[in-house]
């Protein structure tokens, strides 16, 4: 990714050459002859009060490669209006050339960052890249103002620094020199507070960055792992019961698959609680497509470490079962699926009735892709396994539902399916799908005396009504 940046560095005209005889150390450098530490001088440093092109770090000694160092970080703290691109052309180009040259220096070994350094890039970095960031899409126009997937991707306008400025930090946090015992003095709680607060950026390459250096410094710096799993908690809160708009729901998920991928068993019970208080709850939200890959990979990974979990999250789907949004259906079913992959016996016997209501409604789905992905439930031998243990409790449930797509649905395929499944029923047992059949028959035949009864009554309503009107 570095040497892409690389690629539109120019050539140093003789103006910018004649710039780089001025002294590293600036207006207040030491008189010849004059002993100072490098200690000394970089306390003493003075603040930089115009934008200068500086020597590069091989054209001075190992000596003075702190000093430029500090230099080169005090020029990337100034900051420009990068909504007008005719303003400040020269010194924002030299600001980007020496955040190219930090982010080489960092990742070529040149020299140790001392602490007083790394402190002082820290901060760089922050007054680069904490913001505050632009109303959204969703800030101007309401929760229910347009929809997510219609909406233009977002370019920050000073893209062009702030990735470079993410690179370097993400270099920094990967590399093998970095100690943590210094750095978290400087990446500290507030740093990665700041950090998770921009995860709202509509920018999606600026998500990206914050993805990779937040799941290094979840790996990296254990002292942060419960704040930052706490502030995410906090995060989705927000998002499910307050904005219903995050821009940054998906990246967020899918740090924390990888963090849960990494859980011990037996798993801890704050773990349980945030899957029955937070992702299952987010699956009730409206453009859940937008983040459900993610999500039904924390949950599905939760129910893996422990398939006691199983049951809940059924019973939470159900909860929050989708009534007119068939593409959700067909979301919530895929999901459904993997969960029942890792279910055993006795909690899939705790939810099996409300379950396969719930299936028997989408085999008679008139959206034949709901209809379909309802009938695949039958392809997986771990399911058909569980249902074969149950037999007498679901097949009086799922029968009707198949004999109804047999004489009525309108897809092919769909009808074509649900034949095939019944033959699979009738060789698991025979014998219980002729008895299900002769209750069917006799439920409609009460069903029709039923309504018979229902039409004979109206009718002398009707008449009663007509002898008074005529009276």
């Amino acid at each position: 990714m570095f040497k892409n940046f690389r690629k539109g560095q120019r050539k140093r005209s003789k103006s910018d050459l004649q710039v780089q005889d001025a002294p590293v150390n600036g207006p207040s450098a030491p008189a010849t002859g004059q002993v100072i530490s490098p200690g000394d001088a970089l306390s003493n440093l003075p603040p930089m009060t115009t934008v200068q092109l500086l020597p590069s770090f091989k054209d001075v000694s190992k000596s003075e490669r702190q000093i430029l160092f500090l230099r080169k970080i005090q020029i990337c703290c100034f900051q420009f209006d990068f909504t007008d691109n005719l303003k400040s052309v020269r010194q924002k180009e030299i600001k980007r050339q020496t955040l190219l040259e930090i982010v080489h220096f960092i990742q070529s070994g040149m020299g140790k960052i001392p602490e007083r350094s790394l402190g002082e890039m820290i901060k760089m970095v922050g007054i680069n890249i904490f913001r505050s960031l632009p109303p959204g899409y969703h800030e101007a126009t309401g929760p229910e103002g347009g929809d997510p997937e219609d909406e233009e991707n977002y370019s920050e306008p000073a893209w062009q620094h702030l990735q470079i400025v993410y690179e370097l930090l993400l270099r920094y946090v990967v590399s093998s020199d970095t100690e943590t015992k210094f750095a978290k003095r400087y990446i500290d709680h507030t740093f990665v507070l700041k950090l998770l607060d921009l995860f709202d950026s509509e920018d999606s390459r600026e998500r990206e960055y914050l993805k990779m250096i937040l799941h290094r410094i979840y790996g990296k710096f254990v002292v942060h792992r419960p704040c930052i799993r706490k502030t995410i908690n906090n995060i989705f809160y927000r998002f499910i019961y307050e904005t219903q708009r995050h821009s940054g729901v998906g990246e967020l998920l899918e740090i924390l698959g990888s963090i849960i991928n990494g859980f011990t068993v037996p798993i801890k019970e704050e773990h349980k609680l945030f899957l029955v208080r937070t992702l299952i709850p987010m699956h009730k939200l409206k453009h859940v497509a937008l983040y459900h890959h993610h999500l039904s990979y924390c949950v599905v990974q939760l129910v893996d470490k422990d398939y006691k979990l199983a049951d809940g999250v059924v019973r939470g789907l159900l909860k929050y079962w989708p009534l007119v949004n068939c593409q959700k259906e067909v979301l919530f079913l895929g999901e459904l699926e993997e969960v029942l992959e890792e279910m055993q016996s006795a909690e899939f016997q705790r939810c099996m009735v409300p379950l396969f209501r719930q299936i028997a409604r989408c085999v008679n789905s008139p959206n034949f892709q709901v209809a379909e992905r309802a009938l695949f439930f039958w392809n997986s031998e771990h399911i058909v396994g569980l249902i074969s243990q149950n037999w007498e409790v679901v097949l009086p449930i799922i029968l009707g539902a198949m004999e109804k797509n047999i004489q009525s649905h309108w897809n092919t395929e769909v009808h074509g399916l649900t034949v095939n499944v019944k033959k699979m029923f009738l060789e698991m047992d025979p014998d219980l799908v002729d008895e299900c059949e002769r209750q069917l028959q006799d439920k409609e035949a009460r069903g029709g005396e039923a309504e018979e009864q229902r039409e004979r009554v109206w009718k002398r309503v009707e008449e009663a009504a007509a002898e008074r009107g005529g009276g």
